[in-house]
């Protein structure tokens, strides 16, 4: 079996590869989402990969038996949008995404187009309920 390719890749600089965002706005974005998730995992970031930053790792294993490493919460900010990496899911955080305004959700991601248009206090307590999750069905630190 293949392993990951996304991997943690402390040499590359997260600011640096936030600073390279073309739109303004979404590069203004970028370092505020930055911000919210150092304050929510008390972690320093690391870029995953090219385009991905992350925060904190845990181990996960399937009953499949497939297994690795990953990060506990993240971000990414693309041409399109800011996906935003909620490892928990969203099944228990229904309630909060009534409230969070315009954005829509894969399995774990969370998609958003402006911080603007949503309540940053809604989001920051979705990263902050997914962060603890992970870390106690986990035990990460």
């Amino acid at each position: 079996m293949a392993g990951m390719k996304t991997k943690p890749d402390k040499s590359k600089n997260v600011s640096d590869f936030i600073e390279q965002v073309e739109k303004e706005q979404k590069r203004k974005d970028a370092f505020e989402v930055l911000e919210m998730m150092k304050d929510v995992t008390k972690d320093e970031p690391v870029m995953w990969g090219d385009s991905i930053i992350g925060f904190g790792d845990y181990h996960y294993k399937y009953a499949s038996g497939r297994e690795g490493d990953w990060f506990q919460i993240g971000f990414s900010p693309r041409k399109q949008n800011i996906a935003l990496y909620i490892m928990s899911g969203f099944k228990q955080y229904s309630e909060l995404l009534k409230h969070l305004g315009k954005h829509k959700k894969g399995v774990s991601c969370l998609y958003i187009n402006k911080l603007d248009d949503i309540d940053r206090d809604v989001l920051k307590k979705l990263m902050k309920q997914s962060v603890d999750y992970i870390r106690k069905a986990y035990k990460a630190d």
